[in-house]
């Protein structure tokens, strides 16, 4: 290589210094005090083309004479890219100036340097801007951000389906946010990939900038990502990162607000990029180290990414281009629009609601850019709009949606599928479109299988707002304003063990209530035609039934003619982490399930799991249909929840961060004497709050450390007879961070009432 470049360049080589590079190899060459960059690459005819573009590019650049880019350095034939033979193999090959400076990678970051480097890359643009180059604008790959969608391919090379789905959820938003509006932005020349590594630092300023490869006719916009991005990566606070940098290139090129509108999205697309192509790398090239060097970091803010809401990304890039935050719509006027036409009896989540407008996994954003730790809401049991559960719904309505009375693969599939969760002995499934409905159509079923019309329920049980729902449902029924006990209904004795008739203290308190709710159906004058019962009975505050109380009850119920209900409404798909069925807890295998929320994670689907010979019953009545029950829609959606929870194996995460959040919320207890138990299983908790060493409910405590998490931006909620209980039951994706924020921030709270700091 020695004599070559002294023939080629004239250029006697002192020093030779092999660096790193991507898809081709570099060296540092020192000669007589000056030093050069030769780049060698493998040999094509599209590289060929590109690296000519990128010569003629730096050429126009170099006429300022500034030293800011490199400048190409010619043969002595005056070629700035010529082709070697080394090795049998023949390389494209070219020397370049050598730039002097800290790489920004090893420079100390200040928010002064990287205001620097918003300015520098804005000058960069600006000339850039007066050039065009044909070839530049036909290049067409993976990491110009417009074409963000060529990466999907390398998605299966992530190995983790968590991180997968991520990496979607991200490439659909920018499907629905970006692509539509990406005619409107501006589109030139920019470098493409101002990162730590390509951008020199002197007299803390950035001063040049290096390694033009992938150089990109593509939105303007972009260049200002990709620094971001790469300038960011590494930061506990991106966001704060992100706005001198924007206030930098404003100053000098200034940005339009349809460009800042979309900037969140494209940072992320970026980062989606990255991650992909690292993962692509290893794969095909395991020992490319250079290749996956920023990997962790992009993952790091990849996920951090997540917890900003794109409205608070968008008003911190208007605010530091100068442009006015748009005003968030008041929460007191959408509630006075609201209630024009729906009732008051509708009731909303705390005494000033919140107004969201987007989700995601465990998060939700309001209008104001606020993010909030969704800590309560179980309804999307695999994580708010998650990108397979969005997929499957758009690609099934697309193709077919229709009701049961027409054929089609997917009802049965479903059912096939849903039922190997179950004991053979269920083996019957009807769709409906909701818990409440599943609730209804059990009990029918269950009534015309045993011919009786009495039903057994839980004291403080819900099972769901029909008229069968509100008969069934203690919570309700009982209410100060409800309807009262029927005379059809009996109603047994809630099994709490923290404060009720028998106590954990006590030897086997799960039998000694059994037997009392068994006297009760051995007293009843007629036979009794069912027994519903949740196993973690929610709105008496997340009480779970003590073990033993089942394997009491549930013998006496069939030994005079009745069938058992489980109400998994709240407690199945795998919440409870060990069981994917609550009732499994209590080695009893109920006659029908009840089925709902998570099902089909928020769209509205319910079912009820039955045995052959109840649905046989049920089949010699009159025809049972629902019209949207079990659609082709509901099938593939709940469907996909199914194949996410083995997939991302969020049972196992249940199981193994239910069992620490319960642990951490069981040393808040020992800590504070306010807190007088702790229950549930999985991600299906309760937290009683009570007045300081006694059992007597402290409601005003539980209402403060409910609306004191949501100032901290957590979502919980209140439940119980006296509505002191902490209910939380949060996505199965949430996480071991996520449960460290909220018992700390309950601690801070109840730390702060101690010190009357409140």
């Amino acid at each position: 290589m020695d004599k070559y470049i002294a023939a080629e360049y004239g250029i006697s080589v002192d020093k030779i210094k092999k660096l790193n590079g991507y898809d081709n190899v570099n060296y540092h060459i020192t000669s007589e005090g000056n030093d050069y960059i030769f780049k060698t690459y493998p040999q094509s005819q599209e590289l060929n083309d590109i690296i000519a573009a990128e010569n003629d590019i730096l050429l126009r650049l170099a006429q300022n004479d500034d030293q800011k880019t490199p400048r190409p350095i010619p043969t002595k034939d005056q070629s700035y890219l010529k082709s070697v033979e080394e090795n049998g193999q023949v390389k494209l090959c070219r020397m370049l100036s050598y730039l002097e400076g800290t790489f920004l990678g090893d420079a100390i970051h200040t928010t002064a340097l990287f205001e620097s480097l918003g300015h520098f890359l804005a000058s960069l643009d600006l000339q850039l801007r007066e050039i065009n180059h044909y070839t530049i604008q036909a290049r067409h790959w993976e990491w110009d951000i417009q074409y963000v969608h060529l990466n999907r391919k390398y998605l299966p090379d992530i190995s983790d389906p968590k991180e997968r789905n991520l990496v979607t959820y991200f490439f659909d938003q920018f499907d629905e946010v970006v692509r539509p509006i990406l005619p409107n932005l501006r589109k030139q020349i920019i470098h493409n990939d101002a990162n730590e590594w390509n951008l020199l630092v002197q007299n803390d300023t950035v001063s040049s900038i290096i390694d033009f490869g992938d150089l990109a006719h593509t939105f303007l916009i972009n260049e200002l990502a990709i620094a971001i991005t790469y300038g960011c990566y590494d930061k506990d606070n991106p966001l704060d990162w992100a706005i001198p940098i924007i206030k930098g290139y404003h100053q000098i090129l200034p940005l339009q607000e349809q460009e800042l509108e979309v900037l969140y999205y494209l940072i992320a697309a970026r980062l989606c990029t990255s991650v992909c192509n690292s993962a692509h790398a290893k794969r095909i090239d395991p020992d490319n180290v250079y290749a996956s060097v920023s990997e962790q970091s992009a993952w790091k803010m990849l996920h951090h990414w997540l917890t900003i809401s794109p409205v608070k990304a968008k008003n911190e890039f208007r605010k530091a281009a100068g442009f006015a935050v748009k005003e968030a719509v008041s929460v007191e006027s959408l509630i006075e629009r609201r209630h024009q036409h729906i009732s008051p009896i509708l009731s909303m989540s705390y005494k000033t609601p919140i107004h969201m407008v987007r989700s995601a996994y465990q998060y939700m954003y309001d209008g104001a850019g606020n993010t909030y730790l969704d800590a309560y809401n179980n309804i999307p049991h695999v994580g708010h709009s998650h990108p397979r559960v969005i997929q499957a719904s758009k690609s099934q309505m697309s193709r077919l949606n229709t009701n049961t009375r027409y054929l089609y693969e997917g009802l049965a599939e479903y059912a096939e599928q849903l039922l190997s969760y179950f004991p053979p002995e269920l083996n019957r499934v009807f769709f409906v479109n909701s818990g409440s409905a599943a609730s209804d159509l059990a009990i029918r079923m269950a009534n015309n299988h045993t011919g009786s019309q009495l039903q057994m329920v839980m004291e403080l049980g819900y099972h769901g707002n029909t008229q069968i729902g509100i008969d069934i449902s203690d919570y309700k029924f009982n209410n100060a304003k409800g309807q009262g006990q029927k005379q059809h209904i009996i109603k047994t004795t809630l099994p709490d063990t923290y404060k009720g008739k028998y106590t954990s203290a006590e030897s086997h308190p799960g039998q000694r209530y059994g037997k009392d709710a068994v006297s009760m159906i051995n007293e009843s004058n007629q036979p009794i035609s069912v027994f519903i019962s949740e196993p973690i009975v929610g709105c008496a505050g997340q009480v779970p039934l003590p073990s033993g109380y089942l394997t009491e009850v549930y013998p006496a119920i069939r030994a005079q003619g009745g069938v058992c209900i489980s109400d998994e409404v709240q407690t199945g798909f795998g919440r409870l982490g060990e069981y994917f069925w609550g009732f499994e807890a209590h080695a009893v295998i109920p006659d029908l399930v009840i089925l709902g929320k998570p099902i089909a994670n928020g769209h509205p689907m319910g079912a009820v799991v039955c045995t052959e010979a109840i649905a046989n019953s049920f089949e010699k009545g009159v025809e049972f249909f629902s019209s949207f029950g079990g659609n082709p829609v509901s099938c593939a959606i709940a469907s996909t929840v199914l194949d996410v929870i083995k997939e991302e194996q969020l049972q196992e995460n249940a199981k193994t961060v239910g069992q620490y959040y319960k642990s951490q919320l069981q040393r808040l207890m020992d800590k504070h004497a306010c807190i007088g138990d702790v229950r549930g299983n999985g991600l299906f908790l309760g937290v009683e709050i009570v007045k300081e060493h006694t059992k007597s409910p402290d409601t005003k405590l539980a209402s403060q450390i409910k609306n004191e998490l949501k100032k901290q931006y957590i979502l919980v909620s209140t439940d119980g007879p006296y509505d002191n209980v902490i209910k939380t039951k949060p996505a199965l994706c949430f996480n071991t961070l996520n449960v460290d924020r909220v018992v700390t921030t309950m601690d801070q709270i109840l730390a702060k009432r101690l010190s009357r700091v409140w």
